[in-house]
């Protein structure tokens, strides 16, 4: 079985993961607000479609974020199938531009 991922989001989230490991630590720890925020967004999407609760994602720092949010861009297309695409690959593209 094929990842549920769109090319063009996949693409994207290579990229932000690549970039975000070439962060020194200070610069990491200064953008890990937006990043959070997109990975709560995404879970809170996901236990949406589910209809469950939504629930705080853990902070477990700079060094396993992008593990996150790479996680909740896959439930959320493995929760989604259908869903658009193009939005996500630009959440995803405007973090990697503020890195």
């Amino acid at each position: 079985m094929g990842s549920p991922i769109p090319h063009e989001v996949s693409d994207e989230l290579k990229r932000v993961v690549e970039r975000w490991h070439q962060l020194p630590l200070d610069r990491a720890l200064s953008r890990m607000p937006s990043v959070r925020v997109l990975v709560q967004s995404l879970a809170d999407r996901v236990t949406a479609s589910h209809g469950a609760a939504a629930r705080q994602v853990p902070d477990l720092g700079p060094a396993a974020v992008m593990d996150q949010l790479t996680v909740m861009v896959h439930d959320l297309f493995r929760a989604q199938p259908g869903a658009d695409p193009a939005p996500v690959a630009e959440e995803l593209a405007g973090i990697r531009r503020a890195l």
